[in-house]
């Protein structure tokens, strides 16, 4: 009877400490710091019921507790095949990066908030890209980007979320509209060298001009300098032989007029060309000889005498 009444008693702790193990799993929670606890008492849930990171206490049976991960995280969005305004198929795939700021807005407006934000954004691709030209779809993808990340941004507020970057990973052209644009930039590149060869042609053309303008204005520059110094040169002679032709008296030129004649007739030429100032000497010639005549007359009659 003893024995039958531990064993009894042994079972019946051993239930109990079960059930108070088991409490225990139920209503203690540990709240991590980048997460929130929405609690459902008896299946309602309000803005006091949201428990902030700590261990936390749940009422066995009557609350249920679900924790809410704040932190920010990405879905990838395969890739979608959209429409350009000018016709354009493309194939367009991105990320989306999101976090969850109000925990219970997340819980009872939406049932599943990643799925339901890729449904929305491949929605929201197809009608961003409709709107605008394959050009500006290849150009513009910052702009595409925060479009998208505007639109999106609606939708998720009413289910206590935030996308907060929208970034396309890559965009597909058709095969023919992809050759067409390799054909355009390899056009560009031939067009930027033939422009960077004329310049440079151009430029070296300017380079020689210039040379060949500073070479002549130095030539330019030399032979006005030669010219200037042979006219200072001539114009010093002649000064010379003027100062030198005042000190010749009239006899001295008539002498040396003589002299040139002499040497003349000793040519063999028969024919002269005598200058009008010879000529002209012959006066004072005749003069000198008279007086002379005169002179020489004189000095014989003071002889006789």
């Amino acid at each position: 009877m003893d024995t039958t009444g531990t064993s009894v008693l042994l079972i019946v702790v051993i239930v109990v400490a079960a059930l108070l193990i088991i409490l225990a799993a139920i209503s203690i929670r540990i709240v991590p710091q980048w997460a929130q606890l929405v609690v459902y008492r008896w299946g309602q849930v309000n803005e006091s019921l949201v428990r902030k990171p700590g261990l936390r206490f749940l009422i066995p049976v009557v609350d249920r507790g679900v924790q809410v991960d704040l932190r920010e995280q990405f879905i990838e969005v395969p890739r979608q095949t959209a429409i350009t305004k000018d016709n354009a198929p493309l194939g367009v795939d991105f990320l989306i990066y999101w976090k969850i700021v109000d925990p219970m807005m997340s819980q009872i407006n939406v049932a599943n908030f990643a799925g339901a934000l890729q449904g929305v954004a491949a929605t929201s691709l197809r009608s961003v890209i409709g709107d605008i030209p394959l050009d500006d779809v290849l150009s513009q993808r910052e702009k595409i980007n925060e479009t998208l990340r505007l639109k999106l941004d609606e939708v998720t507020e009413r289910w206590g979320g935030k996308v907060t970057t929208v970034e396309i990973r890559e965009i597909l052209p058709p095969p023919a509209v992809q050759e067409a644009m390799n054909r355009q930039l390899s056009a560009e590149r031939t067009r930027r060298a033939v422009i960077t060869e004329s310049e440079g042609t151009r430029q070296a053309t300017i380079n020689v001009a210039e040379g060949d303008k500073q070479s002549a204005i130095l030539r330019a520059e030399g032979d006005r300098q030669a010219a200037i110094l042979r006219a200072q040169g001539f114009s010093e002679a002649l000064n010379t032989i003027f100062g030198a032709a005042k000190n010749i008296d009239q006899k001295t030129m008539t002498l040396q007029y003589l002299d040139a004649l002499k040497t003349l007739g000793s040519g063999p030429a028969t024919k002269f060309v005598i200058p009008l100032e010879f000529t002209q000497l012959l006066g004072p010639l005749g003069a000198m000889v008279q007086t002379g005549m005169q002179a020489g007359e004189a000095g014989s009659a003071a002889k006789r005498g």
